[in-house]
Formats: C-alpha cells, structure tokens, sequence
C-alpha cells in the first residue's frame, strides 16, 4: 500500500506518520496511494499491486497487517513505515473504497496454457490444489481470499515466492503446501494465467 510514498519511501519524519493519521481514507487515496497503486486502485507498475475491485474484507486484513508490521518479507519491509498510525476508521475506508472500484483489468496478451491447466486442475501429482478452488473459478476472490484476477503477473510471482519461502504470512498457511510444490516455471505460468482473467473474450 502506498501511505509509504509519504511514510517510507521518503525521509518523512515521524511526525508526519502522525499527522497522517488525521486523514480521511478519501484523502489518503489521493494525496498518498494514488502515487503508487493509482487513484482507482490500477498500479502501473508490478512494483506495486493492482488494488482495483480487491475484496474488501482481504483488503482490511492486510493493512491490519502492514499496522502491525505482519507483512515483514523484504520488498513489504520497504513500504511499512508509518503504517503504525493507520486507525481502524482509515483501514475500513480505504477498504471500501478500493473494493469499489472497478475490477482490476486483465491482461490479455499473457495467455499461458500451463497456467491454466494448473490454475483450473492443479497439479494432483505433486499436491498442487486448484488455484480456482479457493480464488474462483474466474479469479474473483471471496472475503478473506483476494480476488487475483488480472493481477500485475510479476507481483503475484514475487508473492508466491514469500509464500514458498517464509513463515511471515500466518494467514495464508492454507497455500504453503501448495506453493512449495510449484516449480519456478509453472509459478511463472500460473500468475501470466491469472493476469489474464477478466480479459473481454
């Protein structure tokens, strides 16, 4: 989340981490996310994830996170300081206006028919689940589980790895086993196929 371009990619102080916490998450959208995510939640760069459309109930759970610094894999690290004055009215806010936006939109020309067939069927053989058995069958999300349906594909890669790799999403114990399972190629294949979901036909 981007209150880090005002909180922690600069050497803002920790009075303006404060002050912040004043804010409005309307305001906060404007004035501090926009300048990664983008005002209505697309990011155009993968260095930052797509927020558009995102569940709102996932989203609220991860800024409670960055709050507490519970998100510490190294590339969030860089982004959390000043998240510890978010309030529990921002959180609910810049939730629920990130949750209404429109869908984040697809990425049609990264087609990956690997990804697909594991997306859709898993890879029963190496205890791979179904990606759409939780995230649906259209990538859309439910409550806790976050919509990753054209979702920048180098950002979803970059999360699976943090899955594969640590312990610092207690959370998301549910898709370690899976995920330790996936090979560096089909991780690839699998976040191009899911970038491309919600792409018009």
């Amino acid at each position: 989340m981007c209150i880090v371009t005002l909180m922690g990619c600069t050497s803002s102080n920790e009075q303006t981490s404060q002050d912040a916490s004043a804010m409005s998450g309307v305001a906060m959208v404007d004035q501090i996310c926009s300048l990664c995510h983008g005002l209505t939640g697309e990011s155009a760069s993968p260095m930052f994830p797509k927020l558009a459309g995102q569940q709102k109930e996932y989203l609220k759970l991860q800024l409670g996170d960055f709050k507490r610094h519970l998100r510490s894999d190294t590339s969030g690290a860089q982004y959390m300081r000043g998240f510890d004055h978010l309030t529990e009215t921002q959180i609910t806010e810049l939730a629920d206006y990130f949750s209404r936006q429109s869908p984040m939109k697809a990425d049609a020309d990264s087609a990956d028919a690997r990804g697909e067939s594991i997306y859709g069927n898993g890879i029963p053989e190496s205890g791979v689940a179904r990606c759409g058995s939780c995230h649906g069958a259209g990538g859309e999300g439910n409550g806790r589980i976050p919509r990753v349906a054209g979702q920048h594909a180098e950002y979803a890669i970059r999360q699976i790895k943090v899955l594969q790799q640590t312990d610092q999403r207690p959370r998301d114990d549910s898709m370690k086993s899976s995920n330790h399972s996936l090979s560096e190629a089909d991780t690839e294949s699998v976040a191009r196929y899911m970038a491309t979901l919600g792409a018009k036909p």
